[in-house]
């Protein structure tokens, strides 16, 4: 039987400043580890700390510009691109424009606080 998901978990987000992270499908608002779906809302001069996730994450922006920052340099996501991320390489986000970014990330498996491994995480 289909599983109707009547409203997201708001979710606290890491990085510099507030970002909105509403988690539709995932390990908080559905219990579902197979992967996660979530809507993020992130303004300008917002930055995540860099990451070493166990997931492949797959980004769609619907407004703004994302950058993906990765060892050997970045990305410049903007508003009608998408961008996959794979799990084990170290990748930071941030939204240094004037719009910052609204946008849709899927994580597979489920995004995890401990499976993210952030820089200065144990």
């Amino acid at each position: 039987m289909p599983i109707l998901i009547k409203q997201p978990t708001q979710i606290t987000a890491a990085g510099s400043k507030p970002k909105l992270i509403r988690e539709y499908i995932g390990r908080v608002n559905s219990k579902t580890s197979a992967l996660s779906v979530a809507h993020m809302q992130s303004p300008s001069g917002w930055v995540e700390p860099g990451q070493t996730p166990e997931f492949d994450e797959y980004t769609v922006v619907l407004k703004g510009s994302l950058q993906v920052t990765y060892k050997s340099g970045h990305l410049d996501v903007d508003a009608g691109q998408a961008v996959i991320t794979h799990k084990g390489e170290w990748i930071q986000y941030s939204t240094p424009g004037p719009e910052g970014a609204e946008y849709i990330a899927v994580c597979l498996p489920a995004f995890s606080p401990d499976t993210v491994h952030r820089d200065g995480q144990k």
